[in-house]
């Protein structure tokens, strides 16, 4: 009898051992009914004097003045011969509260190469994957100066293996330097949405896949600082959302 009664009681711990384990549900991610999807798009613009290109001096490094032809010049501000301004990083501030989107598991390449961070402006969404590579035939070091994100800083000799990180928490801009180039720098957007973009160098640019509703766009530029305006996507239409930067006269 106490064979029974022993056994009973295991094979009721192993029950409630099973019930106290519940296999997780599977996330829900917020899914953008295509048949009603708008967008936004518009142009970056620059009144004003054009700002004179800026000479970059890498003479510490013969092999970024080969690379170069021998003259680098600034990139922080360059303005078309239309008043075009690219490099401008456009995303969505508020408006997409209580969505949660997956994370895309495509990584978003930063590439080191003519002692330049190429592109010196990206964006991706937090978790995704962030490769970097070094195509150059020096050393380099990549180093984000995040705030809300952990800051980190790595070495990459010519021909090392790509490094990978991820971004956890969304963050408006990341600058990124290299401690062994003082003139190298790029910026990332980090946000938990894909709706962002970089304005191209005519100034426009496109955030695609919208569902219906009103969002405060907003833009960054690294010299010419921060702008937002709210904007109302109905189904199936483009939004226009307009940016002019203006420089001292």
């Amino acid at each position: 009898m106490k064979k029974k009664i022993c056994l009973l009681l295991v094979v009721l711990a192993a029950g409630c051992s099973k019930k106290s384990n519940p296999v997780p549900a599977a996330p829900s991610y917020f899914k953008v009914d295509a048949a009603s999807a708008g967008s936004i798009s518009g142009k970056v613009k620059f009144t004003g004097p054009r700002p004179r290109p800026q000479l970059i001096n890498m003479e510490e490094d013969p092999a970024c003045v080969m690379a170069h032809g021998g003259k680098a010049y600034d990139e922080s501000l360059v303005v078309g011969a239309y008043g075009s301004l690219g490099n401008a990083f456009v995303y969505i501030s508020k408006g997409l509260e209580g969505k949660k989107f997956e994370t895309p598991m495509t990584p978003v390449v930063i590439d080191q190469r003519g002692c330049w961070f190429r592109p010196r402006l990206l964006g991706l969404q937090t978790g995704q994957p962030f490769k970097i590579v070094n195509s150059d035939p020096v050393t380099h070091n990549i180093h984000p100066m995040a705030m809300v994100n952990r800051e980190w800083n790595h070495s990459q000799g010519p021909g090392d293996d790509p490094l990978t990180r991820r971004f956890i928490k969304s963050e408006i801009m990341i600058p990124v330097k290299c401690n062994i180039h003082s003139w190298m720098h790029a910026y990332i957007g980090v946000l938990d949405h894909p709706y962002f973009a970089i304005s191209k160098d005519d100034g426009r640019f496109e955030i695609k896949n919208l569902p219906p509703g009103t969002y405060t766009v907003s833009i960054w530029q690294e010299k010419l600082g921060t702008q937002e305006q709210q904007i109302t996507v109905a189904a199936q239409t483009n939004a226009t959302a307009n940016f002019t930067y203006k420089g001292k006269s």
